[in-house]
């Protein structure tokens, strides 16, 4: 069985069980505190150098770590890669700007929101909240003239931009100002085997605690 060196509270990691739970596929799920230091451990970053989740574990022993890499590699041979060359390059373009321009704002900005690192930084905050809202706007092009990120089809790239896009809210940007992306959001959300088992931050995921979000 395949084994997901997971993060309950990461939407990285939501990403992966998502798709998972959309395509059947069951996966042991190893929980990682990353903020009690088990992801800085020897044996983690054998697993991942980064020191980050999630990392996926295969059948064969190796380790994939970074989100978008476990999207492509578990939706290989199924209809959410598509199977020509241009297709799945569209998809990797929108997981490349995912983790790029839309990860970085507002699932970082979230991130200190709640967990109280904001307080004295509002520049900081009020910075990835208008670099979230860019990305926003760059989704809102292109969910205006179609259903879906790659081809109108429901692919594995709706699923790594649905991760943090849905959470923009905790970082106080109005999803309601981006009306092709709220009726995207719900489109993934009708879709079979849908589920969020996203989990809110710990007790210890506060100041003093290892500053990471996936």
């Amino acid at each position: 069985m395949l084994r997901l060196y997971d993060y309950a509270g990461s939407a990285n990691c939501y990403k992966v069980r998502l798709l998972a739970a959309q395509l059947g596929l069951e996966l042991e799920r190893i929980p990682v505190d990353l903020f009690s230091g088990e992801s800085r451990t020897e044996q983690h970053l054998h697993r991942n150098p980064a020191g980050r989740t999630p990392v996926l574990e295969l059948d064969s022993g190796e380790h994939l770590p970074e989100s978008g890499a476990i999207l492509l590699y578990l939706a290989e041979g199924t209809p959410l890669l598509p199977d020509d060359r241009l297709g799945r390059a569209r998809v990797t373009q929108w997981l490349f700007f995912e983790q790029n321009l839309l990860e970085p704002n507002i699932g970082t900005g979230r991130f200190w929101v709640l967990t109280g690192r904001a307080e004295g930084h509002d520049a900081l905050v009020e910075r990835w909240r208008s670099m979230g809202r860019d990305a926003l706007a760059v989704l809102e092009r292109r969910l205006s003239t179609s259903d879906f990120l790659v081809d109108a089809a429901y692919t594995v790239a709706d699923i790594g931009l649905y991760g943090y896009t849905h959470l923009a809210g905790d970082l106080d940007i109005r999803l309601a100002d981006y009306p092709a992306v709220e009726a995207w959001l719900r489109r993934v959300e009708s879709q079979p085997g849908f589920m969020n088992d996203l989990e809110p931050y710990p007790g210890n995921a506060g100041r003093g605690g290892r500053s990471a979000h996936g």
